[in-house]
């Protein structure tokens, strides 16, 4: 345990230092929240101190399980640390409950608010959230690893436990460090790309930078209130739906395309294959139905429908638009897109492309067996052979997650919400989606603190993908 101590302490106190741009902020712009960092920074570092300093000559290396139980109680650790300033903050001034949703909010990408009059807060406020989302995005304990070799503790436990997806062993380059210096670079890069193209559309520098930072993570916090439909320009709605995608995406392929100079990349892996298809054949029938319908003209319909179909398959949670209106079947078809998600390693949340793609494929295997009961018949994915303990392994993630899924709905169906808002809110936070429909889909202030908490604890689950956190509650974790 006194390695664990060590770590988290570690990481508090690198966490602390994300206190300097906002404290900067708002003495440039004098909106007086500058004491509020400061505040929430020492309260940090005092914090990791009296973690790190008892236990500061530790050296053994982190075992498998001890990853899983850093990485849970890290993020647990890590949105108290992130509450702090919504909690001493002059505006908004929160509650313990909501400023813990807020932050856990933020950094698992989920981008659910207890907020409103967001346009009203102060402009060190508004960049610390489009912050929170940006560090959460790429995952903080990846940015630390490359730091932790450093203070003796290896990381390839806490990047397994932490890296989205059910194929974890993979890494692109030979040490843990430099894989994750190559995710951040890319991520890096890919950020400031959309940010200037965001600048270039017409958005203020600052709203650029803050919807850069939630595009990329797949947050869907802004700004402001009204979200992109603020600034109703189809060429800002374009951009946030290319980098919308791209962002659901691998960021494996990325890295591997770019060191390779060669976009043939993508188009060979199936998993991004069947992404691609999941976001080409939910913008054609969504925008199809929007021109049927009448609700828009055929270039506003494509428009709205595409940056939708993005914004929930890959969890972002931005909007152009009043979707919770839509005719008939929308609203729920894009819910379920939001249930596929992005790409395994990708910032999206969703069970994944990947695992969605091995089910039907197990699906389809099974109806053969019944045609040809004496047939042998495997799992593919392009010409490789799936081992027959990882579609196990997609079935048991998958029968886990409804059961999660399930139990978590009824629970806020017992403090009294109807069935849509229970299931899109517990949708919206088990997929780090964010945006929801009933009485959430203007956000989650109403709702009740234990219903906070409940749903603080599903966005905690979505991030880690269910049995990072489940494992912890096993008694055969904590048996020698």
């Amino acid at each position: 345990m006194a390695v664990i101590l060590r770590v988290l302490g570690a990481l508090m106190m690198l966490f602390s230092l994300t206190m300097v741009p906002p404290i900067c902020i708002a003495l440039a712009t004098g909106d007086g929240e500058w004491t509020t960092f400061v505040y929430a920074m020492l309260v940090i570092v005092g914090g990791g101190l009296a973690l790190w300093l008892p236990v500061r000559n530790e050296r053994r290396d982190l075992r498998a399980r001890d990853g899983f139980l850093v990485v849970t109680l890290f993020w647990v650790v890590l949105a108290g640390s992130g509450a702090v300033p919504l909690i001493f903050g002059l505006s908004p001034h929160l509650a313990v409950a909501d400023a813990f949703f807020e932050a856990m909010s933020g950094l698992t990408t989920t981008g659910a608010t207890v907020l409103s009059h967001i346009d009203d807060l102060p402009p060190s406020i508004l960049y610390y959230r489009q912050q929170l989302n940006w560090l959460g995005g790429m995952g903080i304990i990846v940015l630390a690893v490359a730091v932790l070799p450093m203070l003796g503790v290896g990381g390839m436990q806490l990047y397994r436990a932490e890296t989205p997806g059910p194929v974890k062993d993979a890494k692109l380059t030979p040490r843990i460090a430099e894989t994750a210096k190559a995710l951040w670079a890319i991520y890096m890069t890919i950020t400031v790309a959309c940010a200037l193209l965001f600048w270039l559309g017409g958005m203020s520098l600052f709203d650029a930078v803050g919807h850069s930072f939630s595009v990329l993570a797949t947050g869907g916090f802004s700004p402001h209130g009204a979200s992109m439909a603020y600034y109703d320009r189809p060429v800002l709605d374009w951009i946030g739906t290319v980098f919308m995608y791209i962002a659901g995406a691998n960021f494996a392929l990325h890295f591997t395309a770019w060191r390779n100079r060669d976009l043939r990349t993508f188009f060979r892996d199936p998993e991004f294959k069947f992404y691609t298809g999941v976001v080409v054949v939910g913008t054609l029938i969504v925008s199809s139905i929007l021109i049927y319908t009448g609700r828009y003209d055929v270039a506003d319909s494509f428009r709205h429908g595409a940056f939708q179909v993005a914004t929930f398959s890959s969890s972002t949670g931005l909007t152009t638009t009043d979707y919770y209106h839509w005719h008939g079947m929308l609203p729920a078809l894009l819910m379920f897109i939001s249930i596929i998600g992005g790409c395994a390693g990708s910032t999206a949340g969703g069970i994944k492309a990947i695992r969605v793609l091995m089910l039907l494929k197990q699906g389809y295997r099974e109806l053969l067996r019944l045609i040809h009961p004496r047939g042998h018949f495997e799992v593919k994915l392009e010409d490789r052979v799936v081992d027959d303990r990882i579609t196990s392994a997609v079935w048991g993630f998958f029968a886990t997650y409804m059961a999660v899924f399930g139990i978590a709905m009824l629970l806020l169906m017992q403090d009294g919400l109807d069935q849509i808002t229970a299931f899109s809110a517990v949708a919206a936070c088990i997929n780090n989606l964010g945006i929801a429909f009933g009485s959430v889909a203007q956000g989650f202030g109403h709702l009740s603190t234990g219903a906070k908490w409940l749903l603080s604890l599903l966005m905690l689950m979505g991030r880690l993908e269910v049995f990072t956190v489940l494992v912890l509650f096993t008694p055969a974790f904590w048996r020698r």
